[in-house]
């Protein structure tokens, strides 16, 4: 039977309190609530209704999903600064140093007193030299074409660059006779570049640090040039060497008109020619630069005596003038530090003009 107190049908809902003896309202839960329940005193006076909805309960520093937030976008960062230092790109060849240049300087002796005339055009007209073309004129661009790992834009940087080098190198007055070399200098490879200053303030015939290795170099206090516009011929190639590496190969003779300094225009010119073959190579970041990379020069020069050593300068001989001696000066295989012999040649009769 049931107490008194119940009702004939039972406790309504059937479970009495058993039913909700599981559910806990501790003092978390009733806190963490968005209703709440007014008082009997706070409805009378402000005729509110009876519950009132919480503010989010605030909760100090920072949620977790934030400070992961915030430490992930420094971890971000902190990667994109580490590999922009780094430049993960680089290939294996920006990073090995880069090759010596190795140069070879053979001055010409002309076996006869060198030819002379007042009227340059009349020098020209009648030497091997007729034909060739003014300054840059004379230092075409071939026709090109992409290799397996180079496009034609990039093939065609390449020649540019490299025909930049040899006209300034060769054809600039301002470096031919009045010293210049930074205009020369920015071309290189900025691993070359202290091979080349070394070769600039110490020049040595040494294989490696003669500068007209680098240039074409004559004594302004000597010589001067009667005819702005110096003759070239030649030609420029590019192969690819591996899949990293471009090649440009230069091969040009470059006739000069000289006459000795001061001596006004009623002295008789004569020519000096300059026969040079360069090869340059090129990676990736040589072409975004607009650098190169020269790795072999090889110099013929004449008419000029041998008894001289072509490392600083080149010796023209001038009209009338004749070489002392064909051989060289003298080679000690003993002697320290000697890793080139020295070299000259003879110039042929027919390179010179007939007048």
């Amino acid at each position: 039977m049931g107490e008194p107190s119940d009702p004939p049908e039972g406790t309504p809902g059937g479970g009495g309190e058993d039913e909700y003896r599981s559910v806990v309202f501790d003092e978390t839960f009733v806190r963490a609530a968005r209703l709440q329940e007014f008082s009997a005193q706070e409805r009378i006076t402000d005729h509110t209704p009876a519950v009132r909805r919480l503010p989010p309960a605030r909760r100090g520093g920072l949620s977790r999903q934030a400070l992961v937030l915030v430490l992930l976008i420094a971890v971000a960062f902190g990667t994109a600064v580490y590999m922009g230092v780094r430049h993960p790109y680089r290939t294996p060849v920006a990073e090995r140093p880069a090759e010596p240049l190795r140069m070879t300087v053979v001055p010409l002796a002309p076996e006869d007193p060198v030819p002379g005339a007042r009227d340059v055009e009349r020098l020209y007209a009648h030497s091997p030299a007729a034909r060739f073309r003014p300054g840059a004129e004379g230092v075409p661009l071939p026709p090109t074409r992409r290799t397996a790992h180079f496009s034609d834009d990039q093939v065609v940087s390449a020649l540019l660059t490299a025909r930049d080098y040899v006209v300034r190198s060769a054809l600039d007055p301002a470096v031919i006779t009045g010293g210049e070399t930074r205009t020369v200098r920015v071309l290189l490879d900025s691993r070359q570049r202290e091979q080349f200053d070394e070769s600039v303030d110490r020049p040595a015939a040494d294989g490696r640090h003669a500068v007209t290795g680098w240039l074409v170099r004559f004594d302004p206090t000597r010589v001067e040039l009667a005819d702005p516009y110096i003759r070239v011929r030649g030609t420029l190639q590019a192969a690819e060497a591996d899949s990293g590496t471009l090649e440009v190969t230069t091969d040009h003779t470059v006739v000069y008109a000289l006459r000795p300094a001061d001596a006004g225009r009623d002295a008789e010119a004569s020519l000096f020619t300059v026969r040079r073959e360069l090869r340059f190579r090129f990676d990736r970041e040589d072409l975004r630069l607009h650098q190169a990379e020269l790795v072999l020069s090889h110099v013929q020069a004449g008419p000029q005596s041998c008894a001289l050593d072509p490392a600083s300068r080149l010796h023209p001989l001038l009209a009338g003038q004749r070489a002392d001696r064909t051989t060289p000066p003298g080679t000690d295989p003993y002697a320290p530090g000697t890793t080139a012999p020295a070299l000259c040649g003879t110039l042929s009769r027919a390179a010179q003009p007939q007048l």
